[in-house]
């Protein structure tokens, strides 16, 4: 792909090396001293000293926090949080990389939706925590439908590449726009159509649905391809190829196979390797967008 020097989204966050759930603790600052701090600040000594802490932090600029922990014997209240994490060159160019294709699945949308709005992407590492609860590395790329985020852990191109035989550029790119293609279909409403199903059927005829939603997202990302390529020429020889062997190498059948040797097709819920490879290539086919109707057609 020829994605280098195109314009990057600003619509990320970078929350690499945070964890999920976790907030970054008071360097220096043991909770142990906010008793006696307390009770001195609400005393009326203490109202005296916190004006004089208050006027000699004036005088000299220095934070009149920092001076009443070393009052009470704490060390230094750091205010800021720790360095920037420091991805290796490798995972800051890949970074990069999602960032321009998530700015250029902006542009198609913007152009084909009129009430599009753009979403977030998260960058993460390990564990993240979403709208949607927490999920670590291992549940793969996700969109949840309650922040309008998308969330990725840059190693799982990695995992594409050595566990799942599916390498490239684009092919990383199509991993990108089909979580784009869950954020249309949440702007959609379809999403919620499909939520409200959750409970009042089977979880067998739950998950055909499920299905069904997965390929709409698959025919969604080749749509985004199909337009991106008109717009931007960004896509080179075998460009095509690289995203529909990944479209292979997660269907639902063939993941099956690998993990267990069997293939149980009740509990299916992205679709087969055959019907995620037509559908997206049906998408990029056709570039438009009302021919991606999964829901009302048998031929899957």
């Amino acid at each position: 792909m020829k994605w280098k020097g195109r314009r990057q989204s600003s619509n990320v966050e970078d929350r690499r090396g945070q964890g999920g759930g976790s907030s970054r603790g008071i360097g220096g600052f043991s909770p142990m001293l906010l008793g006696p701090l307390i009770r001195i600040l609400f005393s009326k000594v203490g109202l005296i000293i916190v004006g004089i802490f208050l006027i000699g932090s004036f005088l000299t600029g220095n934070n009149p926090l920092n001076i009443i922990s070393q009052f009470i014997g704490g060390g230094q209240i750091q205010t800021e949080n720790a360095s920037p994490y420091q991805g290796t060159e490798k995972e800051n160019e890949l970074a990069e990389f999602s960032a321009t294709i998530l700015a250029n699945t902006e542009d198609v949308w913007n152009s084909l939706l009129e009430n599009y709005r753009n979403p977030t992407l998260v960058l993460f590492t390990g564990s993240v925590s979403s709208a949607c609860g927490s999920a670590t590395s291992a549940t793969g790329p996700f969109y949840c439908p309650g922040d309008e985020k998308l969330y990725l852990d840059l190693s799982f191109f990695s995992d594409m590449e050595r566990e799942l035989n599916a390498p490239g550029d684009f092919a990383q790119a199509y991993v990108i726009a089909h979580e784009v293609g869950h954020h249309i279909q949440k702007i959609m409403g379809i999403t919620a159509k499909i939520d409200r199903l959750r409970g009042t059927i089977s979880e067998t005829e739950y998950n055909k649905y499920s299905v069904r939603l997965e390929l709409q997202a698959d025919f969604l990302a080749g749509v985004w391809a199909h337009h991106s390529q008109e717009m931007t020429k960004m896509m080179e020889s075998g460009d095509l190829e690289e995203a529909l062997n990944a479209a292979n190498a997660i269907g639902d059948d063939r993941l099956q196979k690998n993990a267990s040797g069997r293939v149980v097709p009740d509990s299916f819920t992205h679709g087969t390797s055959a019907q995620r490879m037509r559908w997206f290539k049906k998408g990029f086919e056709t570039g438009d967008i009302s021919q991606g109707d999964t829901f009302n057609t048998n031929a899957l």
